[in-house]
């Protein structure tokens, strides 16, 4: 194991765990980064053990004689990292990337009945949709606003210019595409908002209709292929931005984003990908000739049938999805038929949360 008196000694101070440091009721630090001696060094380390009785080192420090017990697990854990830390699961790392073919075989879903009662069930569902993205619950009551029960087990429902939530149906004067029996190609909702929403439920009220099956494409699986097979263009998707906007009589919002968001080590982090959507760019000529043919090299990939998973949702059927990586879509289909779903959206940090206390209690069961 490695020593702490090899550790950054700010950094190993900033993470002592004692009561001086951290208030014991709910571990928040009692202190200021600036508060700390300057001059800060490891002067002695001991054996010893932690509060709980575990094995550890205790650190003395100089030039203030502070004394610092660390869990042997934690110093494992913590000075044996040889790469870039994983981050908070949002990244492609975190992920285990599909395709159609290698997903249609072990679709991720649940019955609602045991979703709703065996926190088993729950937290199952609840890591398809962070690890794979989305999860499909089948039987939940086929009522209305019944969406807004389900993002309610795992989080707290993001209210938009549409509402608490809002009815995919055709509409006589539609504001968006979405609301008649148009096909949709593969997207990402709502890229003109900042922060986007990174949940959405859309569940099935009646679909009756002929066509308006839904689709989804894995965007981070899609991104890593453009990577692969085009870096340069990889590179101009993650570095462009691009100015999204929606305007009707009561709303106007706009965000400008790349259409593949990476995280500080270069990790694929977030899709925005809506032709809906996107505005007039405002680059030079250079500049724009390499996002558009960038822009098509990926909505050429985007649209390849080995990437799209096709299904038809029934009605009870609620699907879960992540906004920021998955894109989903939908045939046309005809507007004489009855087709209705609602949908809401919700935020994956709650539902990570949900999923992280889940996990936590069986362990402790």
């Amino acid at each position: 194991m490695s020593s702490p008196a090899s550790a950054p000694p700010l950094w190993l101070r900033d993470n002592c765990p004692c009561p001086d440091c951290r208030d014991p009721r709910n571990g928040q630090k009692l202190f200021q980064i600036t508060e700390l001696p300057a001059g800060l060094a490891v002067d002695r380390v001991h054996e010893a053990r932690t509060a709980d009785g575990a094995p550890g080192r205790e650190v003395v420090w100089a030039p203030d004689g502070h004394r610092s017990v660390y869990a042997e697990s934690w110093l494992e854990a913590h000075l044996s990292v040889t790469r870039a830390a994983p981050g908070d699961g949002r990244t492609e790392d975190d992920k285990e990337l599909w395709d159609a073919t290698g997903i249609a075989d072990r679709f991720p879903e649940a019955g609602w009945s045991a979703y709703a009662s065996d926190p088993a069930v729950t937290a199952a569902a609840l890591d398809s949709v962070m690890r794979l993205g989305f999860v499909l619950l089948r039987g939940v009551p086929v009522r209305d606003r019944q969406v807004l029960d389900v993002a309610r087990t795992f989080g707290f429902v993001r209210e938009t210019n549409y509402g608490e939530l809002f009815e995919v149906r055709v509409e006589a004067d539609p504001n968006n595409l979405a609301f008649t029996g148009a096909r949709i190609t593969p997207h990402t909702d709502n890229p003109y908002r900042d922060p986007v929403p990174t949940l959405q439920l859309l569940h099935c009220l009646t679909n009756a209709a002929r066509g308006g099956d839904s689709g989804l494409v894995d965007g981070f699986h899609a991104a890593a292929l453009l990577r692969a097979e085009d870096p340069e263009a990889y590179e101009v998707l993650t570095r462009v931005p691009v100015p999204f906007a929606f305007a009707d009589g009561r709303t106007e919002l706009r965000a400008h984003r790349p259409l593949i968001g990476t995280d500080p080590a270069g990790r694929i982090r977030e899709i925005r990908f809506n032709n809906r959507s996107i505005g007039t760019l405002q680059q030079p000529a250079e500049v724009l000739d390499a996002f558009y043919a960038a822009y098509r090299r990926f909505g050429e990939l985007l649209l390849r049938s080995e990437l799209q998973l096709e299904f038809r949702l029934s009605p009870g059927d609620c699907l879960i999805f992540d906004n920021t990586r998955l894109l989903h879509a939908r045939t046309a289909f005809a507007e004489s038929g009855d087709r209705h779903l609602q949908g809401a959206y919700a935020d994956i940090d709650g539902l990570a949360s949900t999923l992280a206390v889940l996990r936590r209690k069986a362990t402790s069961a």
